[in-house]
């Protein structure tokens, strides 16, 4: 009776959640944002930090899974990231907390 019960249940939601967000979604050629020195469609892997720097980084709709547009960067410096319809400027200590891959 117990293993039929163990079976249905199925884990809680949290877990579901935690197994979502864990995951390798990104290829192995994941880097800082701050690194990248070229313009084009990137996927964010990684958001890195402490609480105050990732809540404002997911304010402005970057968070892992998001594919978004590179407009301008420097490498080292400022980015403008193109990300749901809007333009958003990262200072370069915030663009090195984000890691990204290409796509």
């Amino acid at each position: 009776m117990l293993r039929k019960r163990e079976k249905n249940i199925g884990g809680c939601f949290t877990d579901t959640v935690k197994r979502c967000f864990t995951r390798n979604h990104c290829s192995d050629l994941v880097s800082p944002l701050s690194n990248r020195g070229t313009t084009g469609r990137i996927k964010i892997c990684k958001v890195t930090g402490d609480r105050r720097v990732c809540s404002r980084i997911a304010a402005m709709g970057v968070y892992p899974g998001v594919e978004a547009d590179i407009i301008c960067s420097g490498k080292g410096h400022s980015c403008v990231l193109k990300v749901n319809g809007g333009t958003v400027s990262l200072d370069a200590d915030v663009s090195e907390n984000i890691l990204v891959t290409s796509l």
